[in-house]
């Protein structure tokens, strides 16, 4: 059995904890929703629902990936300050106006991370 968004969250929470510059992660998307994964253990997770779904989407793109198909899963290498602003994107509640401004900010914050990542390698 998959654990719970909350125990979920708070492995999350452990994980960006420690500032790291390189952090694999999974994406991955099964019948119940899309996950993040490190290491096997779940980070976050979005359920299939219509604010679930668009919190999976822009999750994704703060981690510069798409929503893998259904039973895929996709990696990434992003820093800590990257994954938090993806369990913020899937924590987020789409169904209010006010969550948007806010999602914009934050996937604007982890392109420029990614960006500058890039450029320092």
């Amino acid at each position: 059995m998959a654990p719970s968004r909350k125990k979920a969250l708070e492995y999350g929470e452990r994980l960006i904890a420690h500032p790291r510059a390189r952090l694999p992660v999974t994406l991955r998307q099964t019948k119940n929703g899309v996950t993040l994964l490190h290491n096997g253990k779940a980070v976050t997770r979005c359920y299939l629902t219509p604010s679930g779904l668009r919190a999976a989407t822009l999750m994704a793109r703060a981690l510069g990936v798409k929503v893998p198909p259904l039973g895929k899963s996709v990696d990434a290498q992003v820093s800590t300050g990257i994954v938090w602003r993806a369990i913020s994107l899937s924590a987020l509640d789409y169904r209010k106006e006010e969550s948007y401004p806010l999602a914009e900010r934050l996937l604007e914050e982890a392109e420029a991370m990614r960006t500058s990542e890039s450029v320092e390698l």
